[in-house]
């Protein structure tokens, strides 16, 4: 089985000569359209809002595209709350779901606006420590069940052993203490799983928010504001998987809403989502060029990119489709390795693939990166970070991050006094 790029030999190759490889490239046809079918499917929701996890794909040029759609931003740490001021998201539109928070950043979200939401019943007095003694009127707790659910591919299913969250006894304690300092309006937020590709997730893990919600009621006295689905929404990064359909998870949470929320009097809870890899992950991809081959135990190919551009394979060896460009139609009939240049083993692409024939020089379109993928890079190795490509849909493109210079690696050390011998070096 395959999978079909977005982008045209012809059209990479003429990015590739005017951004070299290897880059991301994103594509603004699919992103817009997914973020209307997100919007569409929760309309029935007044106040429905999908809070883009940044952390997934942190490029102002996405967020800003996203934001047109009403999404707001989903932010984990104070660089993430800096980028999605400087985009123009303000107040409420800016969501903060950190864990192991250090005062600084929950004094830059109060000062933002920004929703905090905590992850611990101890944050509470670091957040009014942090705050000089008073909490925003907004605030929202992170729930963690316990359990396993049984939905996700094995990234994260066991919420029990999971450090994200608070215990039902704990949540209930922090909405009588909040409510008691002065909160007046209330969030309930949990992340379960990650990457379940079944509709089914979003309505099982609403029945228990929901009925939390309405135990939240009947012992605490309040009423909730939001309930934050958050993320876990994943991608057939498989050709054999059958990806998410977002409208029918849209009607199913609907079926929940009204059987749990509206008798209960809670008819006017407002809905969120927080999801990064559904949002942008099928409209990426790393596109790569081939140097080697190499023949020994097993064949391997070599790419101009590894492991520092695209994590996600070495680090828990999460599959990623591979297209040889210009090949597409050509039988599967050899078996690589495709490996990066970083010294670690595990620097590889696809171990075993089945592919067409490659040869040096071969443009290889590595599916699905548009989620965790730029954003999960780092410079082992002094490797350095590669170029962001928006690909519009009328065909033009252009550079929205552009790649890492030995300048950018060697900054931090300004302060020694090698950094002169270096800034000669690269000038």
């Amino acid at each position: 089985m395959k999978k079909t790029p977005f982008a045209t030999k012809e059209k990479l190759e003429e990015i590739a000569a005017k951004y070299p490889t290897p880059f991301h490239i994103y594509n603004e046809k699919g992103i817009r359209e997914n973020a209307q079918k997100v919007k569409d499917a929760f309309s029935w929701n007044k106040g429905f809002r999908e809070y883009f996890a940044v952390k997934a794909t942190p490029n102002p040029f996405l967020m800003d595209i996203l934001h047109e759609y009403g999404c707001g931003a989903d932010c984990s740490s104070i660089t993430e709350l800096m980028l999605s001021d400087a985009v123009g998201l303000k107040g409420h539109e800016i969501m903060f779901s950190s864990n192991d928070t250090p005062d600084v950043e929950f004094k830059k979200a109060a000062e933002l606006g920004a929703i905090i939401n905590l992850d611990d019943i101890t944050h509470i007095d670091a957040c009014l420590r942090a705050l000089g003694g008073s909490l925003p009127e907004t605030m929202c707790c992170r729930y963690n069940p316990g359990g396993v659910y049984t939905l996700s591919n094995g990234i994260m299913d066991n919420p029990g052993d999971a450090k994200y969250g608070m215990t039902h006894d704990q949540i209930l304690e922090a909405y009588k203490r909040l409510k008691d300092l002065g909160v007046r309006h209330f969030g309930l937020h949990a992340f379960l799983v990650s990457n379940t590709v079944t509709n089914d997730y979003y309505p099982t893990l609403s029945k228990t928010l929901f009925d939390l919600a309405v135990e939240i009621k009947e012992k605490v006295g309040i009423s909730l504001d939001f309930i934050n689905l958050s993320g876990g929404v994943g991608i057939d990064y498989k050709p054999e998987d059958t990806p998410n359909d977002i409208t029918i998870i849209g009607e199913k949470v609907h079926e929940v809403y009204d059987e749990v929320l509206v008798p209960a009097g809670l008819g006017d809870v407002a809905l969120y989502t927080e999801m990064g890899r559904f949002m942008t992950g099928p409209y990426g991809a790393l596109v790569t060029r081939v140097l080697h081959e190499k023949k020994t135990y097993k064949d391997y190919i070599g790419v101009d990119a590894c492991a520092a551009n695209l994590m996600r394979p070495a680090m828990y060896g999460a599959y990623h489709h591979i297209t040889v460009m210009g090949k597409e139609d050509e039988a599967c009939d050899h078996t690589y390795d495709v490996t990066g240049s970083l010294c670690e083993n595990n620097d590889k692409f696809a171990i075993d693939r089945k592919l067409p024939k490659i040869e040096i020089g071969d443009l290889l379109f590595i599916h699905d990166t548009g989620a965790h993928g730029f954003s999960m890079g780092y410079n082992y190795n002094g490797r350095l970070w590669s170029s962001e490509i928006l690909l519009h849909p009328d065909g033009t493109f252009d550079m929205i991050r552009r790649a890492e210079e030995p300048k950018d690696y060697f900054a931090t050390f300004d302060c020694f006094p090698i950094w002169k011998k270096l800034e000669k070096e690269w000038q």
